[in-house]
């Protein structure tokens, strides 16, 4: 969870920067690349649910992390149109777990769904809000074109989601 919530984060608050640093974009023109990055989490946030539905919450944890990895390791070599394709795909997939993570976790802890929940949503948004602190700091003592070279490997920790218990589907 770390992982996938500090790559997004680098991807919300320093993809703008990325672009303009990168490819000499205007700011007006890297907020676009970041709409489209962000339209495809929202398309992919809406599609994994179902999809997790159909194939399994443990099976589409996996996919968006190790279905991404690719992309993500060969977004810092790509040209710009390159860079917009990988960002939308990066999102959708990515983003397709975090469904699938809440009711995992809800799953694993029953009868504290409410409980789950904050700690699921909290944590995600903690963990990437502390992540991205880091990444500043980061982007200053290196540059932001080294922080998204260096995260771009962070989709390969989830391999670590290979060791996840199995958890009882119940039908709601």
């Amino acid at each position: 969870m770390f992982a996938k919530f500090v790559y997004i984060a680098s991807f919300t608050n320093y993809f703008t920067f990325y672009l303009i640093e990168r490819f000499q974009l205007s700011v007006q023109t890297s907020q676009l690349f970041l709409f489209m990055f962000l339209a495809a989490v929202a398309a992919g946030t809406f599609v994994g649910g179902p999809v997790g539905d159909r194939i399994g919450r443990k099976a589409v944890i996996w996919i968006s992390f190790i279905g991404v990895a690719p992309f993500a390791l060969a977004l810092p070599y790509v040209g710009l149109a390159g860079t917009a394709i990988l960002a939308i795909v990066i999102g959708l997939v990515m983003s397709s777990a975090f469904a699938a993570l809440v009711v995992y976790a809800q799953e694993a802890v029953p009868g504290r769904v409410g409980l789950v929940s904050g700690l699921m949503f909290g944590l995600m948004f903690g963990v990437g809000g502390i992540g991205a602190a880091g990444l500043g700091e980061l982007a200053d003592v290196h540059g932001i074109v080294w922080v998204y070279g260096v995260t771009s490997f962070l989709p390969l920790l989830g391999f670590a989601t290979a060791f996840l218990p199995e958890t009882q589907r119940k039908k709601f």
